[in-house]
């Protein structure tokens, strides 16, 4: 079923661009990325190679963002955004997570609510709100010690 903008999009790498959401796309230029060593315990293989991926963006400089977007990232995660993979023991597929982190995070502080608009309850959702009232009373009225009036 197509979307409010035409067909669904979908996150991820499209012509060589980064997809973020419908209407956002980054230029991969505007990343920085950084390789290390991952912690933890491990072989020789972990010892020796770079598997940790860090993935930064510095929105300020982000050429592919509008100043709209700019401001919405800025407020909510602030001027540079990271994300970290170093979840498996192969570079590549840590690379993927991390992308696929930084576009999730992104997606996320891009993303608007609708404002709500207040609305009255209809008169049968007042009518059956009163009357759940007075039967709850009723019901706690029946609880209650007998009064000298009812001990006829």
């Amino acid at each position: 079923m197509p979307g409010a903008f035409g067909a669904r999009y979908r996150r991820g790498v499209t012509d060589g661009r980064i997809r973020i959401s419908a209407m956002a796309v980054l230029d991969p230029k505007d990343l920085e990325w950084r390789v290390s060593r991952s912690g933890g315990p491990g072989g020789q293989h972990a010892n020796t190679s770079d598997t940790r991926v860090e993935v930064v963006l510095d929105v300020r400089r982000a050429s592919s963002l509008t100043a709209r977007q700019r401001s919405l990232i800025i407020g909510r995660l602030g001027p540079v955004v990271r994300a970290i993979a170093a979840d498996t023991r192969s570079q590549a597929r840590n690379r993927e997570v991390a992308l696929e982190r930084l576009t999730s995070r992104l997606a996320a502080a891009l993303r608007v609510e609708a404002p709500r608009r207040a609305t009255k309850p209809t008169r049968g959702a007042r009518e059956d709100r009163l009357r759940s009232k007075r039967h709850r009373s009723d019901t706690k009225r029946g609880r209650s010690r007998p009064g000298r009036d009812d001990q006829e």
